[in-house]
């Protein structure tokens, strides 16, 4: 009997949205449309007393698993995925270069039924050759599998370039619909490849209006079919 999960990824911009507003109830309410049972989220932030981690997971109905990247205004901002499935093994890989900003991968192994699936989450550089550093990071991490199916998943920076490529070449070509700027999408910044590339059955950028206005960002979500 095959497992159907719902995958998605989402920069949420810390929480402002287009009208400059810091809104977690804006957030909120898009995770319940999406509905998801993963959910890999960049650019998490609280501010001030208000606990995101918390927010997130009542929103989600799901654990939140946080890898802040560094400190801002306080507060943890960084890196989350929020899990719907029981969580087995989890790592964090730094992923940063001397003089630029802070960046890592969650790796994590969910269990599904009666399988395992391997949840690799990012946020890479702004800057090329940063990217292609942390994709040659990434490569290596994915050599060894450690589950039946694998997913790597995030905000990439990134639309055409050797990195990509690369990436292409080690998971297989996906689709690759454009989710930035959120109110008329034209790049294709956030990126999701599924090994084997069969168990991904449907990709599409989730459009609501509440989306379009939540972050910069539209949401990417995938459904998966795995053994």
């Amino acid at each position: 009997m095959s497992t159907q999960l719902r995958i998605a990824s989402w920069n949420i911009h810390g929480g402002v949205g287009l009208d400059a507003c810091f809104s977690p109830e804006r957030i909120a309410r898009v995770l319940g449309e999406l509905d998801a049972d993963i959910v890999a989220v960049q650019e998490f932030g609280s501010r001030g007393a208000f606990d995101m981690r918390a927010h997130l997971e009542r929103a989600g109905g799901a654990r939140a698993i946080v890898m802040p990247t560094f400190r801002k205004r306080g507060n943890d901002f960084g890196n989350v995925v929020l899990s719907r499935w029981p969580v087995r093994d989890v790592a964090c890989h730094a992923l940063g270069l001397p003089g630029r900003e802070p960046r890592n991968a969650i790796d994590l192994v969910v269990e599904h039924g009666g399988g395992t699936l391997r949840v690799v989450a990012t946020h890479l550089g702004l800057r090329t050759a940063e990217r292609r550093a942390q994709v040659a990071r990434l490569c290596a991490l994915l050599d060894a599998p450690i589950a039946q199916a694998t997913i790597l998943l995030g905000d990439f920076n990134e639309w055409r370039s050797r990195a990509i490529a690369e990436l292409d070449h080690r998971l297989g070509a996906q689709a690759t619909p454009a989710t930035f700027p959120s109110p008329c999408p034209i790049v294709a910044l956030d990126r999701l490849w599924v090994a084997p590339a069969e168990a991904c059955i449907a990709l599409g950028v989730h459009r609501s209006r509440t989306a379009r206005l939540a972050s910069d960002h539209l949401p990417l979500v995938a459904t998966l079919r795995l053994p």
